[in-house]
């Protein structure tokens, strides 16, 4: 019996193309029904023609569907997967430049602090909307997120929800490659115990060969110039706290309180790195108007190109398979409630932690305590998240305006009053798109 899995947002055309090719390498999954929906139907038309060349190319038995009725693509599926932007730059660019007016320097803003509050205030209606449905409509589907602000996200649906839904991010393999390969290790040859918040998870152990690779790690940081300066928030944040954390500098410096505060910390630690989005101000945003104004051209380039059919790096595709494939156990790490998984961090918040999939769903693991200087960072950012996925659930203002007073750059920089301001301006801007508060 073929396999019905559907994309929500599929219009999200690089992700979409890409897992597609992943879940129809799979035996199993060749044969699968995929249904692509979007509310934006020229997207839709352009995934529907990139699904239909992999197919082809790859003589593969699956039947593609494009539709933009939510309801339709989600009965009786197997699995789900979210990519979804609610609202567009313009929208977006609010969370950027309302904090820059009032000091708050930020370099992407998709993910937490006060630009990441208020993208969840926006995307958390949509998500809670796809959840119930997804509960009415296909409720033993194994559920993938791909959209940001994850663990936000992540946690509303899974709270107001029993569906079984997990958020995936690249951060964590991608480091892990990063680290190997300064290192000079293969990665067949590399283990590692990773866990904390996404995009602040921390390599709790990193092996070769089952031996401790951080002294090689420090080494390779300390002595060559070209690495420190790769990832120089990173870097310094594994000087300075003893363990290496997730996602890149850019994203890194906007959630604490050492490296946005003051123009020369910016100059010094977000300027002149070479990894990807050093931490230049606004970087994501600028990249979000360059695709707004090129999508079309870009796309249907994309379209004239040789098709590829080799798996990538990307875990839903081996996730789906675990579950309701061929059942070869698949471990990654995911992003769900704690409960009993990380013993010092907030009971019921979202972590990210490995998990295991298989033909019994998705079974995270217990980790433990963090270390407690990263037990206490994650503690920060996982309490303000906890107070913005019940203010969306509650209608409650006054926690997001609470979460943003705590908020470790915002907090470095103003005061509490003008925190206040700021937060007022950022509600005004996004009343159009935030139902869920009613004044």
């Amino acid at each position: 019996m073929p396999k019905k899995i559907a994309f929500l947002g599929a219009g999200s055309f690089g992700f979409t193309r890409g897992l597609v090719r992943d879940i129809l390498t799979f035996p199993e999954l060749a044969d699968s029904e995929l249904w692509l929906m979007d509310i934006d139907q020229e997207r839709l038309d352009f995934i529907k023609t990139a699904v239909d060349r992999i197919i082809d190319a790859g003589k593969y038995p699956a039947k593609v569907t494009a539709t933009t009725n939510r309801q339709q693509a989600l009965d009786g599926a197997d699995g789900v997967v979210i990519t979804i932007l609610q609202g567009g730059p313009e929208i977006f660019r609010t969370d950027i430049e309302i904090p820059k007016k009032y000091g708050v320097d930020t370099n992407i803003g998709d993910t937490r602090s006060v630009s990441g509050f208020f993208r969840a205030c926006r995307t958390m209606p949509v998500m809670l909307d796809f959840a119930r449905d997804i509960e009415r409509r296909c409720p033993n589907a194994i559920v993938l997120n791909y959209t940001n602000p994850m663990a936000m996200l992540c946690r509303g649906m899974q709270g107001e929800t029993n569906i079984q839904v997990s958020g995936l991010c690249h951060s964590v393999q991608g480091t892990a490659h990063m680290l190997a390969n300064w290192i000079g290790a293969p990665m067949n040859e590399v283990t590692y115990m990773c866990a904390g918040i996404n995009h602040q998870a921390w390599y709790l152990d990193f092996k070769w060969n089952g031996k401790d690779a951080y002294p090689l790690i420090k080494e390779a940081i300390t002595t060559r110039e070209d690495i420190y300066n790769h990832e120089q928030v990173r870097n310094e944040m594994y000087l300075h706290l003893g363990y290496y954390v997730t996602e890149s500098s850019g994203h890194n410096s906007e959630y604490v309180a050492w490296f946005r505060k003051r123009e020369d910390l910016i100059e010094k630690y977000c300027t002149h790195g070479t990894g990807w989005n050093p931490g230049a101000y606004a970087y994501i945003l600028n990249e979000y108007l360059k695709i707004a104004a090129t999508w079309r051209d870009n796309i249907k380039a994309e379209l004239e190109k040789p098709i590829n059919l080799n798996r990538g790096a990307e875990y839903a595709a081996s996730i789906f398979n675990a579950t309701f494939g061929d059942g070869d156990l698949f471990e990654f790490n995911g992003n769900v409630r704690n409960f009993g998984l990380i013993d010092n961090l907030p009971e019921g918040c979202c972590v990210e932690v490995p998990v295991l999939a298989s033909k019994r769903g998705l079974n995270p693991m217990h980790v433990g305590p963090l270390p407690a200087q990263l037990a206490l960072l994650n503690n920060i950012s996982a309490r303000c998240e906890e107070m913005v996925v019940e203010a969306n659930i509650t209608g409650n203002k006054d926690l997001v305006y609470q979460a943003c007073y705590f908020d470790p750059l915002a907090s470095a920089v103003l005061s509490l009053d003008e925190i206040k301001t700021m937060t007022d301006e950022m509600f005004e801007a996004n009343k159009d798109w935030l139902p869920q508060f009613k004044s």
